[in-house]
C-alpha cells in the first residue's frame, strides 16, 4: 500500500530554536493516524509544514504524491482541514458558510447530508456565532468533509462535545475510514485515540519519543493503561515545568 503522506527529516526552527527536529512519518491510505503530544510539542507546526502553510527549514514531505509547496492548488482540491481555532464572519449562517465552502471545490459532498449525519441539520438557518461550542465543532468537521477529501486533518475534533456526540463522531469517521479516507488527528482524549487510531506518533519538544500502535506504546512503557503510558512518554516537559516552578 502506497504512502498517502510521507515526511522525511522535517525540521523547523524559530529564532534558532528547533520546534520540530528530524521528524519522519509514513501514513497509508485508510489509516487513522494520531499526532500526539503536550501543548508546544510541535504538533501544529508539523501539520502546517505538511500542508505547506509554513515552510520547513529542511526535509521532504508529500501528500498524495504532491509537494504542498509547489502543488498547493491541486492538493487543495483533495484535502480537508479542520482547525479547532477557526474564525468566520459574525453574520453568516450555517447554510451560507456551507455553500461558500462548496463553491471552492470541483467535487463536493452535499452539505445537507453531512449536517443531518452530524445531527445539526436543524441549525441550517442559524448564525454560526449562535451555535454552541459542540455544534460549531461538528460544523467545522463538516466543512472539512465537504470537498470529498482523500485526506482530512482534524485538530482536537471532539472538543466541546458530550460523550454521546463524541461517539457519534467516532462512528462517522470509522465509516469514512472504511471507504478509504485517510485521517490525521490531534487529540488530548486518550480514549478517542484508542478507539480511532491505527498508529500514533508522540512528540516531545519536536522530536519523536514513540511511533507505532497504541498497544505497542503500552507494551514499551511501565504501565498497563494507555493514558498512563502517554503521560509517561511526555513526562519530561511536566518534570521540567515543576522544576521551574519550584525554583522560580
Amino acid at each position: 500500500m502506497l504512502d498517502v503522506i510521507r515526511v522525511d527529516q522535517l525540521t523547523k526552527t524559530y529564532n534558532g530554536l528547533p520546534v520540530v527536529k528530524n521528524l519522519n512519518l509514513s501514513i497509508k491510505q485508510g489509516m487513522v493516524f494520531g499526532l500526539l503530544g503536550a501543548n508546544g510539542a510541535g504538533k501544529s507546526t508539523t501539520i502546517e509544514c505538511m500542508l505547506g502553510t509554513k515552510k520547513a527549514d529542511s526535509g521532504m514531505f508529500t501528500i498524495l504524491g504532491m509537494n504542498p509547496l509547489t502543488e498547493r492548488k491541486q492538493l487543495f482540491q483533495r484535502v480537508g482541514v479542520q482547525f479547532q481555532e477557526a474564525h468566520y464572519q459574525e453574520k453568516i449562517t450555517v447554510k451560507e458558510l456551507c455553500e461558500v465552502t462548496q463553491s471552492l471545490y470541483k467535487k463536493v459532498e452535499h452539505y445537507e447530508d453531512l449536517l443531518k449525519q452530524f445531527g445539526i441539520s436543524d441549525k441550517m438557518k442559524s448564525l454560526v456565532r449562535e451555535l454552541s461550542g459542540g455544534q460549531r465543532q461538528r460544523l467545522f468537521i463538516i466543512l472539512a468533509l465537504i470537498p470529498q477529501p482523500k485526506v482530512v486533518f482534524l485538530d482536537e475534533l471532539t472538543t466541546g462535545l458530550d460523550a454521546r456526540a463524541r461517539r457519534d463522531v467516532w462512528k462517522v469517521l470509522s465509516d469514512l475510514k472504511k471507504k478509504g479516507l485517510t485521517i490525521i488527528l490531534t487529540s488530548h482524549f486518550m480514549d478517542e485515540v484508542e478507539a480511532l487510531c491505527d498508529r500514533i506518533c508522540i512528540l516531545r519538544k519536536g522530536q519523536t519519543v514513540f511511533y507505532g500502535t497504541v498497544d505497542e506504546a503500552i507494551a514499551s512503557s511501565p504501565f498497563e493503561k494507555f493514558e498512563d503510558a502517554y503521560l509517561w512518554y511526555t513526562a519530561e516537559e511536566d518534570m521540567e515545568n515543576e522544576y521551574i516552578s519550584d525554583n522560580a
